[in-house]
């Protein structure tokens, strides 16, 4: 048998089909054995059950390439990858190493590095395998049942730079290879001291005794002559992008299970959803596709660098802004929240259009908040948690928020991410890391976003609220009815009334001119905005004992200082001294503290000259406490610093409870009726002026909802329903009393169906495109939306008018 020809009809085979046909010629050769994966047969629960999912299967693969790169330069340079010397954590690792990395973000440096990892694709479109290479450092054919072919033997947990931590070997992905779980391993030791060896992995085929007799199969490995098949090169071509081989791994995961959405061009496709997971990768990577397989495609090969690139780019026609909030806990340690907001409208397009787009470029994975380490995804919420734990429903479909969990303590994560690391454990570190993000992110500058976004287009004309006070005049209440209501709808009449008048006299004034603010790169001023002082003239603030504070910190440098990928900067708080309540006066020695566990620190990135900073003192604070603190802004020139003294005071007495005022049943608060016409019109908005509603002549209405609340029914004036019904009348008396009955019954359908199914607590469902066995969740006003495009309008208007015209033309 030559091992050289064999392993080369296992590489050329491209198809489940083909490697099971290479398989079976060696059925009768008595060289040839399988042993178990692992050394144990029992390991096929712990295989089949990592990764959900098998783009996060797959980016565990390229997780594990990266690691033998970094190993590799740590070998090459000399260092034990366990010993003191060695690189505390991946970016330390990549400083050590390569020296060049600044240089990454220019694309052709980037496409250099990005050689070393490729992804390449293999077979029929329809049936695509994959290869992964990487020259990293590659194995000795003896050493692959204790790397490559083992399981939970750790490793890698005493090498502190890398990210494979549970010795899994990244076999989560052999379980979506196919039906028969091929994967091919080859490699050769980095330094050249050894041959190159190769296996091929596979679920046992059970024969009908061992179907009868076992529970389960297992994952078995093929040996030639009792062990790994290898043989001599110097180098050899597989096909990679601008090299051949002569060291390192080479994968090959046949007829790979690839989800929707990433079947396609993997240069694109697969590219967009790796980019997701890896959210700043170690490494830059490549993807690359063949001409055979797609002829009309230009651009077959594309590296990729990690979705935060992607979204901070320079010029990026997706993001309006970005911004960070950076958190240091006692309790947990620290995390940094990154939050992306995306443009409603880009390139001329509807908002139904770039909201589709989006969608298509950035959320493949439906992941809307994501949890990593390292730049890898660990785990994620869709966006559930921007309506149901942020209530910023407008936003649903145009925010990102991105969680660096690397700086968290040990003990905190290990109870958050599963062992496979594509998802979050539910449990109490979980609820409890989302109520923090939850409380972090609806008190900072994302609320102010978002209502900046709801007043753009929540309005309300004076005959809208005419109409609704009509309503609330004559619709019959009781104790049911009011109950029913109030748990929808929240916004009152009277209230908004007031409002109006507040706005009005706002006007009057004359209003203030803002002094523009003109950013710079590097900061040169930093104060913090306190009038108070010491005695000593030390800036002062005093919190009270259980509660919390934000300051303001003026500077004059750019909004993305801190999250920029070139040169950022970062605001460091530092407690100097630390004088106790305890320590002090009384008839016996105080109990010091330590000064880092004395309080919990949220800082704001910069935005329009003004950086937020939320200081609350943990229980080891005393009243009387007070403690000095300086805050350090990075700069080139040499940091700027701000010292400022806090100081705990007694616990503010709550303020007693005034009575409310009994409501007046006769106005009951009501959901804003904004109607909405093609071109804007006095008093009226036009479909361009909702920026992130979606309306053309098919929509009837648009409900938005805030949290769990009916806020506003926007309704088209301009619907081909209305148009096609207008178009059959012959009075202007018939027409107004068209648009009046066609804007009620619109709207009061809208209003009880949603009130209905909300507080019955209604969940509805529908079959995924791709898989109609799985259901996706579907957001009630979607649904209502929906039915409402789909004649049912069209029915109210030819059922209820009919009579009404009637009576008219009488």
């Amino acid at each position: 048998m030559n091992l050289e020809d064999l392993f080369a009809q296992f590489y050329g085979a491209d198809t489940e089909d083909e490697i099971d046909g290479v398989i079976k010629t060696l059925s009768s050769d008595a060289r040839v054995s399988w042993t178990p994966y692992g050394d144990n047969e029992s390991f096929f629960g712990v295989i089949e059950n990592q990764q959900a999912s098998p783009v996060p299967a797959l980016v565990e693969k390229i997780t594990n390439s990266i690691d033998a790169i970094l190993m590799r330069r740590c070998l090459e340079d000399g260092i034990d990858p366990k010993g003191p010397a060695a690189p505390k954590s991946v970016s330390d690792a990549i400083k050590a190493f390569f020296e060049s990395s600044q240089s990454w973000d220019l694309p052709g440096k980037r496409a250099i590095q990005a050689e070393s990892i490729q992804i390449l694709a293999r077979g029929p479109r329809s049936d695509t395998s994959l290869v992964i290479y990487d020259d990293g450092e590659g194995q000795h054919p003896h050493d692959f049942g204790n790397t490559f072919l083992s399981l939970l033997r750790g490793n890698k947990n005493e090498i502190p730079f890398v990210q494979g931590k549970y010795n899994m070997g990244g076999a989560g992905a052999v379980v979506f290879c196919g039906k028969k779980r091929y994967q091919l391993v080859a490699s050769r030791r980095f330094d050249k001291t050894g041959p190159f060896g190769f296996t091929i992995m596979r679920k046992h085929p059970l024969s009908a005794e061992e179907e009868k007799t076992r529970k389960n199969t297992w994952y078995e490995y093929l040996l030639i002559d009792g062990k790994i098949p290898a043989f001599d090169i110097d180098t050899l071509d597989l096909g990679l992008h601008n090299r051949v081989f002569a060291t390192g791994t080479v994968i090959k995961l046949y007829s790979y299970n690839l989800p929707s959405g990433s079947r396609s061009v993997i240069s694109r496709d697969l590219n967009q959803s790796v980019n997701e997971f890896l959210f700043e990768p170690a490494l830059p990577v490549y993807t690359i596709d063949t001409k055979e397989r797609y002829p009309k495609d230009r651009n077959l090969e594309r590296h990729l660098y990690g979705l935060k690139r992607r979204l901070e780019e320079d010029g990026s026609k997706y993001i309006r802004t970005f911004f960070s909030e950076t958190h240091s806990d006692s309790e947990i340690g620290s995390l940094k929240i990154t939050v992306y907001v995306f443009n409603p409208r880009i390139d001329g397009k509807s908002a139904k259009e770039t909201k589709d787009t989006i969608k298509r470029e950035f959320f493949k994975n439906n992941m809307s908040v994501m949890f990593s380490l390292n730049g890898q995804v660990h785990g994620s919420f869709t966006s559930e948690f921007i309506t149901r734990s942020l209530k910023f429903n407008l936003l649903k479909d145009y925010l990102l928020i991105h969680v660096d969990c690397t700086s968290l303590k040990n003990s905190f994560r290990t109870e958050l991410f599963m062992g496979s690391r594509d998802r979050l454990k539910n449990g109490e570190e979980c609820t409890q890391l989302r109520h923090l993000v939850t409380d972090i992110l609806t008190k900072g500058r994302l609320k102010e976003i978002y209502k900046e976004w709801k007043d753009s287009i929540t309005t309300q004309s004076d005959s809208a609220e005419d109409l609704l006070k009509d309503f609330s005049n004559h619709l019959p209440m009781n104790q049911d009815l009011m109950k029913l209501l109030s748990n929808t709808f929240t916004l009152d009449i009277k209230d908004r009334t007031k409002d109006k008048k507040k706005e009005q006299k706002k006007t009057k004034t004359s209003p203030k001119q803002d002094i523009p603010f003109i950013p710079k790169r590097f900061p040169s001023v930093f104060r913090i905005d306190l009038k108070s002082t010491d005695k000593d003239q030390v800036p002062l603030t005093k919190i009270p004992l259980g509660g919390e504070k934000t300051l303001s910190f003026s500077t004059d440098v750019e909004d993305q200082y801190f999250d920029r990928i070139e040169e950022p900067g970062e605001l460091k708080i530092a407690v100097l001294s630390h004088a106790s309540n305890e320590a002090q006066g009384g008839t016996g020695p105080g109990k010091p503290k330590e000064p880092g566990a004395l309080m919990d620190v949220s800082i704001s990135s910069p935005s329009k000259g003004k950086i937020r900073v939320n200081i609350n003192p943990t229980a080891q604070a005393a009243v009387g406490d007070a403690m000095k603190i300086k805050a350090s802004l990075s700069s080139p020139e040499g940091d700027l610093e701000q010292i400022f003294i806090v100081q705990i005071s007694d616990k503010e007495s709550k303020p007693k409870a005034t009575q409310e005022p009994k409501a007046d049943e006769n106005n009951i608060g009501l959901p804003r009726l904004q109607e909405v016409f093609q071109s804007p019109r006095d008093g009226f908005k036009g479909w361009d002026d909702l920026d992130f509603v979606e309306m053309d002549y098919s929509t009837v209405m648009h409900p938005f909802v805030e949290g769990d609340k009916l806020d506003t029914i926007f309704i088209n004036m301009d619907s081909t329903v209305l148009k096609t019904y207008k178009s059959k009348l012959r009075s202007e008396e018939q027409l107004i009393v068209a648009d009046k009955r066609y804007v009620s019954a619109v709207y009061f359908h809208t209003l009880f169906l949603y009130m209905i199914s909300k507080n019955r607590k209604y969940q509805i469902m529908r079959p995924k495109t791709d898989d109609m066995e799985s259901f996706d969740d579907v957001d009630l006003s979607e649904y209502l939306k929906d039915i409402f495009d789909s004649y049912y309008s069209e029915f109210l208007l030819n059922f209820e008018m009919g009579t009404l015209m009637e009576a008219l033309a009488d």
